[in-house]
């Protein structure tokens, strides 16, 4: 899942890509690298960022799905967004995934993916994004995170979405200090063990600035190390900003596992 953030304050790419023509090309780029999916955020969820309003979002993002929409009709494309507004346009206009780091925290959200057949990704995070790293303390961090998520596929499944539709991302550098999001990525596979679907949005996060001294510039290895351990998952969909990177990482990771 190749991510284009249509926001101008976004920790990584902010601001890059808020032109309707640099987005779409952006984009482009990530199908062409081999992108599954294309994620379309019109909100940026960074440590600290400011909500925006539900218009503003939706002017941002849902001129990007319906131009994507139009030129791959095959092309998976996904809303990165917790508000029912910019959600429900952006499926009217093809998104066939509702990428929620809320995890369907307006009560209205779940009901309308159930409604549109989509899929939903719940994501964990503590409070919001303004103040999710102010407390990054767990008594334990992986039955904590793992719990929430099964309390929310839970109110997914209550809504009428299959559970085959319901995707578990554990919230790698949402309200987690580094060694809470190491923990984490130890733990994919009892995440995976709940049923769903896991996403693993690693790419180019904080953490890996910590532990090697990197910019975001340069943490494509890092990034490439933290989901290596991924690929061995039943179902799994990595979020990330370097498309072309990560599929080659990923393609001579799975030869050399089927060569043994």
């Amino acid at each position: 899942m190749g991510i284009c953030n249509v926001t101008p304050d976004s920790f990584s790419d902010g601001g890059r890509f808020v032109d309707l023509e640099q987005a779409l090309a952006h984009a482009e780029a990530m199908i062409a690298a081999g992108a599954d999916a294309i994620d379309v955020g019109g909100e940026s969820t960074r440590p600290g960022a400011e909500p925006v309003a539900a218009a503003t979002e939706r002017e941002r993002a849902v001129p990007v799905i319906a131009e994507l929409v139009r030129r791959h009709p095959d092309l998976v494309v996904s809303v990165d967004t917790s508000k029912p507004a910019v959600a429900e346009a952006a499926l009217a206009a093809g998104a066939r995934i509702v990428n929620d780091v809320s995890a369907g925290r307006d009560p209205a959200l779940l009901p309308l993916v159930a409604r549109s057949g989509a899929a939903v990704v719940l994501m964990h995070m503590r409070g919001e994004p303004r103040t999710m790293q102010a407390d990054t303390r767990y008594a334990d961090v992986v039955a904590e995170v793992h719990a929430e998520l099964r309390e929310r596929a839970a109110a997914a499944l209550a809504a009428g979405i299959p559970a085959e539709l319901v995707m578990l991302d554990p919230g790698i550098g949402f309200g987690k200090d580094s060694q809470g999001n190491l923990r984490l990525l130890a733990a994919l596979p009892d995440l995976a063990a709940l049923g769903h679907p896991v996403v693993v949005g690693a790419s180019r996060k904080r953490f890996i600035g910590a532990l090697t001294g990197a910019e975001v510039g340069d943490r494509v290895p890092g990034s490439l190390a933290a989901v290596a351990a991924a690929v061995t998952l039943p179902r799994v969909l990595l979020r990330v900003h370097d498309v072309a990177e990560t599929v080659q990482f990923l393609t001579v990771l799975t030869a050399v596992a089927g060569a043994a």
